[in-house]
């Protein structure tokens, strides 16, 4: 039995590899949780999705996302096509998939412009963003055009909101498939952290991206290069710094490569 500061529980931790990978997660990570702001129906809740809004248009304004998607969904949808003539695979899945990804590869195609350009333009979303960033700066009396439109029916600042954040989905929506790809390729490989510490050396294996599965009451920590991986799972503590754990950690490992 744990003790009461060290009983598990299961969680997943993924580790990016490269820089492309490390933005898709970031742009999972802020679609997700603005769409759960933007769907509620509390105003308090609502400023945190347009700050969510905010905060995607900024990680868009790099001009290769889209193009970087664009490439990756029509390079898995061709890897894929190989796949019809393979008796093991299922052909209905198959054709679900590709027809996913060849969906929203159309709709990325169909995004024009700079994304974001409809928030950049208008002024009124441009001048709470700028106050936003400062600390307190959306208060009633720094924007009390902005404290009117938290004040209006729910319904109407949620479709505000969405109506904000609809042109950018084509990102998220091929963010997930990609995403959803590469977490399913791979084998899973059991090991144990012997006194929190664990070393992998890679031998030419390559990976874009580390899962890690555990039970355990404490979490990991992963640096790598090509030649090895390296795993330290820290005890976590909210007053001081997190110390590497002194007990053996069993934990599972999935190397995600397309």
């Amino acid at each position: 039995m744990l003790a009461p500061d060290k009983v598990g529980f299961l969680v997943i931790y993924e580790f990016p590899l490269n820089e492309r990978i490390r933005i898709w997660l970031r742009l999972s990570d802020l679609f997700d949780k603005t769409l759960f702001f933007c769907r509620s129906g509390d105003s308090r809740c609502h400023h945190s999705g347009l700050l969510g809004i905010f905060e995607i248009v900024e990680v868009l304004a790099r001009a290769e996302i889209k193009s970087d998607l664009l490439q990756e969904l029509e390079r898995q949808k061709h890897a894929l096509e190989g796949l019809r003539t393979n008796p093991k695979v299922d052909g209905r899945k198959l054709d679900d998939v590709i027809g996913r990804l060849a969906t929203s590869h159309a709709e990325l195609l169909a995004m024009t412009g700079k994304m974001g350009h409809h928030l950049r333009e208008n002024e009124w979303l441009s001048s709470i963003k700028s106050r936003a960033s400062i600390p307190g700066g959306a208060c009633s009396f720094d924007l009390p055009v902005y404290h009117f439109w938290l004040n209006r029916p729910a319904e109407q600042r949620r479709a505000d909101l969405l109506t904000w954040l609809s042109p950018l989905l084509p990102i998220k929506h091929a963010v997930d498939i990609v995403l959803k790809l590469l977490r399913e390729a791979g084998q899973v490989s059991e090991h144990v952290a012997v006194h929190g510490q664990f070393q992998l050396m890679l031998g030419g294996r390559t990976a874009q991206m580390l899962r890690i599965t555990t039970e355990a009451f404490c979490a990991p920590e992963v640096s790598a290069n090509k030649y090895a991986v390296n795993i330290r799972f820290l005890m976590p503590d909210t007053i001081q710094k997190p110390r590497t754990c002194d007990e053996d950690v069993a934990f599972e490992l999935v190397f995600c490569n397309y």
